[in-house]
C-alpha cells in the first residue's frame, strides 16, 4: 500500500486566505487600501462598483480572516489593511498576477491612472513606482542602502536620515529596511522602517504630494529640488515612457 503524505496543518490555513483573495471584489478593497489610510465602506463600495450591502458582506469576511482592521467612529466604519506585513503579502501578490506592460488600457481615464501610479505611489506607508526605484538606487549607488546581501542601511545611511532630521523608531519589530517587489519596475523598492520614515518625510515636508484620492503620489518642484540635492535625482529621470 502507497504511503500518504502527512496532513500540513497550514494547508487549511493557506488556502482560506488564497480563497479570501480569490473573489475580485475583496481584491479590489485590498489593493485600495494599499494607500495605506483608512477608508469607509461606503468609500470602497464606491471604489469597486458594488453596493453598500454587497460591500458590507465581503468587508466582514477580509475582517474576519485577519487581513483587514476596522475602526467604528460613530456611524461611519473605517477599515485598514491589518498590518504592514499584509500589505506586502499584497503587493506582491500583485506584482506576479499584473497584465504585461503592454497591455492596452480600455479607456483614456485608465491611461492617465496606470501612467500616474507607474510614475510614483504609496505601498502602504513607502514609496513604490518609478519614484520609489529611483530613490532606492539613488540611496544604493552612493552607500546609503546595500542590496548585495538582503536591503540594510548603512552607517552612512543612518547618519543621512539623521541629517534630514528623520526620525528612525526604535524597538519596532518591523526591520529597519526590507526590499519590496514593485509591480510596475519588477524590482524591490525600499520598505521597512526607513521606508516607511521617508515616505512620511516627503509628503510632511511637501516635497511629494498625493495625485487625486487614491494611491498616486508625485514629487512637487521643491521635491525635484531636494530630491537632486540630497540624492542626485535629476526630474528627467521620473519621466515614464
Amino acid at each position: 500500500m502507497a504511503r500518504t503524505t502527512p496532513h500540513d496543518p497550514a494547508a487549511p490555513r493557506l488556502a482560506a486566505l488564497a480563497a479570501l483573495l480569490a473573489d475580485e471584489t475583496r481584491a479590489s478593497f485590498c489593493l485600495a487600501l494599499l494607500d495605506g489610510r483608512a477608508w469607509t465602506a461606503g468609500e470602497l463600495a464606491r471604489s469597486a462598483g458594488v453596493a453598500p450591502s454587497t460591500a458590507s458582506e465581503h468587508l466582514g469576511k477580509l475582517v474576519a480572516g485577519g487581513l483587514l482592521a476596522e475602526e467604528r467612529q460613530g456611524r461611519h466604519r473605517y477599515l485598514r489593511l491589518a498590518d504592514a506585513r499584509i500589505a506586502q503579502l499584497i503587493e506582491e501578490l500583485a506584482a506576479h498576477a499584473r497584465p504585461g506592460p503592454h497591455t492596452p488600457p480600455r479607456t483614456l481615464r485608465e491611461a492617465s491612472r496606470r501612467h500616474a501610479l507607474a510614475r510614483g505611489r504609496t505601498c502602504y506607508d513607502h514609496l513604490a513606482g518609478l519614484l520609489g526605484i529611483r530613490i532606492t538606487d539613488a540611496m544604493t549607488a552612493r552607500g546609503l542602502l546595500r542590496q548585495d546581501t538582503g536591503f540594510a542601511l548603512t552607517g552612512d545611511g543612518l547618519e543621512w536620515f539623521a541629517a534630514l532630521g528623520i526620525p528612525l523608531a526604535s524597538g519596532s519589530r518591523r526591520p529597519l529596511a526590507r526590499g519590496c517587489l514593485d509591480w510596475t519596475e519588477r524590482r524591490p523598492h525600499l520598505a521597512g522602517v526607513s521606508g516607511a520614515a521617508l515616505c512620511r518625510h516627503l509628503l510632511d515636508t511637501g516635497w511629494c504630494e498625493r495625485v487625486g484620492t487614491g494611491r498616486a503620489v508625485r514629487a512637487t518642484p521643491a521635491g525635484m529640488r531636494a530630491l537632486t540635492e540630497h540624492l542626485g535625482i535629476e526630474p528627467a529621470a521620473l519621466d515614464v515612457p
